[in-house]
């Protein structure tokens, strides 16, 4: 059995309706029980990601009939919003082993901007000591996503590898992951983000207000698109003719509202069809084993997550906000404390 100290409520951030980040708002909900194989979390910190704007505009908005687990036609399915998380273990529920409450822990959910959260046990890791909420918090689906765009790219030390995008949360991560491996990376972000992309480890830097990756005449062994913005045959351009294009972007907000990225990844199978580059649009699946993974590299700081701000858990909205506007570096951190 498993039991919740005298706490019976707690904030959380819900929409019920589609829209701004205006539609967001704090409540007191009763706090929920963890079921079959989940944990109980209280939450220290969790972070914004373009899922979540999709999610609270409900775009694209062809997915609000598609993806029925995630949307209805008027307004989310979950009416929390959140999915990176950070905290600790309050309670386990049935038939849980192997964890224990009072454990930090991160990961991925459904309903991250609360209080409280329950958590697969599939989709959740230990906290290495030394490692801050804040930083835990930054790096789950940032960082799977990451790991999977590479794995997909499937490239060997010493091959090259470019990524646009790399100045966004998931940019960020692939940048320092893919140095990890060995690969010889050419990071495309803005001026202001040239000398971050090159702490981080990008060997070549490409200034995309000056310069179009695209018409250089450089071809690498494999593309990662994190913004999905440019053509299919742009990004073929800068493919070698055996290379690998890697698919992950989520659009910008407020474009692409009616189809958004899936218009892309449809011309794209299409494309893949009469070219002889591999294409490749994995997602980025959460279990405890990639985040173990992460995790350790956060210890050892071969893993530096990039924070551009934080926010406290009653202005969620300006979080949100931040991102959509503000063409954020990095990740937006939201904290309860």
């Amino acid at each position: 059995m498993f039991t919740v100290e005298a706490v019976t409520t707690s904030r959380a951030v819900v929409q019920h309706r589609y829209g701004a980040p205006d539609v967001l708002a704090v409540v007191d909900r009763p706090v929920p029980s963890p079921g079959e194989g989940e944990l109980l979390v209280a939450v220290r910190a969790s972070s914004v990601n373009a899922r979540d704007w999709h999610i609270m505009r409900g775009e694209p908005r062809v997915a609000r009939f598609l993806d029925a687990g995630t949307f209805t036609p008027r307004r989310p399915r979950v009416p929390v919003r959140g999915t990176d998380v950070a905290g600790v273990v309050e309670a386990v529920g049935p038939g849980v082993t192997g964890w224990r409450v009072g454990e930090r822990v991160f990961g991925e959910t459904v309903g991250a901007f609360a209080e409280h959260v329950t958590v697969s046990t599939r989709q959740v890791a230990r906290i290495p000591a030394g490692v801050s909420f804040e930083r835990a918090a930054a790096t789950p689906l940032a960082g799977v996503t990451a790991l999977a765009c590479l794995d997909a790219a499937g490239l060997a030390p010493g091959q090259s590898l470019l990524v646009n995008g790399a100045s966004g949360g998931v940019g960020t991560f692939a940048l320092q992951l893919a140095k990890a491996r060995g690969l010889r990376v050419t990071a495309v972000c803005s001026t202001r983000n040239l000398e971050q992309a090159r702490r981080l480890g990008a060997d070549e830097t490409v200034d995309y207000t000056v310069d179009d990756f695209t018409r250089r005449g450089r071809r690498y062994d494999a593309v990662i698109d994190l913004v999905g913005n440019r053509r299919l045959r742009d990004l073929g351009r800068a493919v070698a003719p055996d290379g690998t294009v890697v698919l992950s972007g989520g659009g910008v907000p407020g474009t692409g509202r009616t189809v958004g990225p899936l218009g892309l990844l449809v011309r794209a199978q299409l494309w893949a069809r009469v070219t002889r580059r591999r294409l490749r649009a994995p997602l980025g699946v959460p279990d405890t084993a990639a985040l173990e993974r992460l995790g350790r590299m956060l210890a050892d700081d071969r893993l530096h997550p990039v924070i551009e701000a934080t926010y406290p858990l009653e202005r969620v909205a300006d979080a949100v906000r931040h991102m959509e506007t503000r063409h954020t570096t990095g990740k937006v951190v939201v904290t309860t404390a």
